[in-house]
C-alpha cells in the first residue's frame, strides 16, 4: 500500500507541476539573459543641490542625510543581530557566508534585475563566459523577470547538453535536486550548472512540446562556445548566425564574412535571433567592420556624462563627454577592418537583446540593413563590472544607450521592417531545417529585393 500511495502522490504532484508550468509557458515575455555588457568603468558622485525657501541649513542637511544610507545605524543594528545569533543560534555560523550575504543584500536592495555581487570564485567563472571558453554543458539560458522561470534558448552542437538530449525551449525545473525558478541566474549558472571537468550534474526540464518532464545526467567538459556559424545558401546569399557577443565573436565574424566573400557572396542574411547580447566591445568591433565613418551609438549616465562611439578615419573612437563639455576627450578604441557594403538583412526576435539590439540599430541607422522578424527584447541599458580590490566585484546598471538617431531601445525594442512570427508548428517541433524556417525564408526573399 505504501508503494501505491507514493505512486498516487507522485502522479498528483506531476499533474500540479504540469498545471503550474503551463501557466508560466503562456507568459514568457520579459526575459533576463545570462550575458554581460562589460564596458569601461566610469565614476561620479551625484551632487544634491538646491535650497528650499525659509528652511534652515540644518533642515537641508537633514534632508540630505535621509537620501543616504545611515551606515552608523546599519552597523549598530548588524552588531546587535550578531550578538543575538551568537547567543541563540543553535548551529555553527558560517561567517564567510554571512558576510558575502550582506554584500549581496546591499546590491539586491537596488531592485536592479541586472545587478549582482560576485565573490572572488564566482567572478572568475563569470569572466570565463565572456572569453567564450568555460567548463560546463554548452547551452544558453534566459530567465523571465516576472515569473523567475529559466528557459534554454540555444543548445550548441557537439556539446554535453546536445549529447544529453536537451533542446531549445526546455524549461529548467531542477538542477542537482534544487528547484531553480526564482534563483539568481548568474549564481545558478556559475555555481550549479558549471563545474569541474568530468563531473556530472542532474538536470530536470519541462518540455512544452510533449507536456512532460525529462531528467538527464550531463557530464561537464571544457566548452569553446562557437558564437559564429556560417554557410553559403543558393543565389549567392551568405548566411551568418551570431549566437552571442563574446570577446572572440568579432574575430570569428570577420573570418566568416571573408570566407563567404571568397565563395562569391553577393547578399547577406545575418541571424541574431535569441542572441542575448554580451560584451559591447564585440558588437562595436563588428560595427566598425561593417559601417562607414560616423556616430555608431552613444550611452549616457544619470549625471549627463557619457561616451560616443564614432567610426572615423579607419578607426573607432571613444569620445567621453559631459553636458558642459561635449568634446571633452577622445581615445582610440580599436582598428577598423574595413567597410562591407552589400544588401543585408538582419533577422531578430523577441529574445534578441542588448548588444544585439545596439548592432542592429546602428546598421539600420546607416541604412545598411533591413530588419526582419519580431520586435526585439528592449534592453537598452548598460551594466558595468566594478572590481572591489579584493577579487570580488559588483555589477550594476550605470547608463542607458541611444541609437545614432537618439532613439532609446530600452523597454521598447526595435520594430522590424518586415514583421513575421515563427510558425507555431515549427515552435512546437523545436528542431527544424532552414527550409522549414519561415522567418529565415522571409529574410532570404527580402534580401533579394534590396537593390545593390
Amino acid at each position: 500500500m505504501e508503494y501505491n500511495d507514493n505512486r498516487e502522490n507522485e502522479q498528483r504532484n506531476k499533474k500540479q507541476k504540469n498545471k503550474f508550468w503551463k501557466g508560466f509557458v503562456a507568459g514568457m515575455a520579459l526575459t533576463a539573459f545570462a550575458a554581460l555588457c562589460l564596458v569601461g568603468v566610469s565614476s561620479g558622485i551625484m551632487m544634491f543641490a538646491g535650497n528650499i525657501a525659509n528652511n534652515s541649513s540644518a533642515s537641508a542637511n537633514q534632508e540630505e542625510a535621509e537620501k543616504q544610507l545611515n551606515i552608523n545605524r546599519i552597523s549598530q543594528k548588524s552588531q546587535y543581530i550578531q550578538r543575538i545569533i551568537e547567543k541563540y543560534f543553535y548551529f555553527d555560523e558560517d561567517f564567510d557566508k554571512v558576510e558575502q550575504s550582506i554584500y549581496s543584500g546591499l546590491i539586491a536592495g537596488l531592485e536592479d534585475p541586472y545587478a549582482a555581487y560576485y565573490d572572488e570564485e564566482t567572478l572568475k567563472k563569470v569572466l570565463e563566459t565572456t572569453e567564450g571558453v568555460y567548463c560546463g554543458i554548452g547551452a544558453v539560458v534566459s530567465q523571465n523577470l516576472e515569473t523567475g522561470v529559466v528557459t534554454i534558448l540555444r543548445v550548441y552542437k557537439g556539446t554535453p547538453a546536445e549529447e544529453a538530449g536537451l533542446m531549445a525551449g526546455d524549461i529548467l525545473y531542477k538542477v542537482a535536486d534544487m528547484e531553480v525558478s526564482g534563483e539568481d541566474l548568474d549564481i545558478l549558472v556559475n555555481q550549479y550548472v558549471r563545474g569541474e571537468e568530468g563531473t556530472s550534474v542532474t538536470i530536470e526540464v519541462y518540455r512544452p512540446s510533449i507536456e512532460d518532464y525529462i531528467t538527464v545526467d550531463v557530464t561537464r567538459r571544457r566548452v569553446e562556445t562557437p558564437t559564429v556559424e556560417h554557410e553559403m545558401l543558393e543565389d549567392h546569399v551568405g548566411y551568418v548566425l551570431v549566437t552571442s557577443f563574446e570577446n572572440i565573436t568579432d574575430k570569428q565574424f570577420r573570418e566568416a564574412i571573408e570566407d563567404l566573400k571568397s565563395q562569391g557572396m553577393e547578399r547577406l542574411v545575418l541571424d541574431l535571433r535569441s542572441n542575448p547580447g554580451g560584451t559591447l566591445d564585440a558588437a562595436i568591433g563588428m560595427m566598425s567592420y561593417m559601417l562607414p565613418d560616423g556616430l555608431l551609438f552613444y550611452d549616457e549616465n544619470k549625471n549627463g556624462e557619457g561616451t560616443k562611439f564614432v567610426s572615423e578615419n579607419g578607426k573607432v573612437w571613444k569620445i567621453s563627454y559631459t553636458s558642459a563639455n561635449p568634446e571633452s576627450s577622445k581615445q582610440e578604441f580599436m582598428e577598423d577592418g574595413g567597410e562591407l557594403d552589400m544588401p543585408t538583412v538582419i533577422l531578430v526576435n523577441e529574445n534578441s537583446a542588448s548588444a544585439a539590439e545596439a548592432f542592429t540599430s546602428a546598421m539600420r541607422d546607416f541604412d545598411r540593413a533591413k530588419v526582419v522578424g519580431t520586435t526585439t527584447f528592449g534592453k537598452g541599458i548598460v551594466q558595468t563590472m566594478i572590481p572591489l580590490g579584493d577579487g570580488s566585484a559588483v555589477k550594476m546598471t550605470t547608463s542607458q544607450y541611444f541609437t545614432k538617431s537618439g532613439y532609446s531601445i530600452h523597454k521598447q525594442g526595435l520594430i522590424p521592417d518586415v514583421e513575421v512570427e515563427l510558425d507555431e508548428e515549427i515552435v512546437k517541433k523545436g528542431v527544424y531545417t532552414k527550409e522549414e524556417d519561415n522567418q529565415l525564408q522571409t529574410a532570404i526573399e527580402t534580401v533579394k529585393t534590396i537593390k545593390e
